[in-house]
């Protein structure tokens, strides 16, 4: 997850990510958020899987709020641009060499969002 203000939260995994580990990572950041939290996603099935749908009640209560995008809008999802930078400007190709040479290089530029590394991303417009 990436804000706009290059907050960026996020957890590796060599597993695949289901609903479940969603569920288990929602219910982690409904526990340490302090105000009210949106959460932009897309649709993505695991996102709208009957589990999560289940505890978004109680993250509600917690102050953690999913929004959902409407269907085929990836220039509207800031995560979509933390990728593209990630792979086409942070990454270098010897970051590519193997497994834990990869995992090492994205969990490093991931880490130095905000502080070295920042997106500028446009400006919101609510209108």
């Amino acid at each position: 997850m990436i804000s706009r203000q290059n907050q960026c939260l996020w957890q590796g995994t060599e597993q695949t990510i289901d609903s479940q580990f969603i569920l288990e990572q929602f219910d982690m950041l409904s526990l340490s958020i302090h105000h009210p939290t949106y959460v932009v996603l897309d649709n993505a099935p695991i996102h709208h899987a009957k589990i999560i749908r289940k505890r978004a009640l109680i993250w509600q209560k917690r102050g953690l709020y999913l929004f959902f995008l409407p269907p085929y809008s990836p220039h509207l999802n800031i995560a979509e641009t933390l990728w593209r930078q990630l792979k086409t400007g942070w990454l270098s190709p010897n970051d590519y060499f193997d497994h834990e040479t990869l995992a090492y290089a994205v969990n490093r530029c991931l880490s130095n969002v905000g502080k070295y590394l920042k997106i500028n991303f446009s400006p919101f417009n609510a209108n």
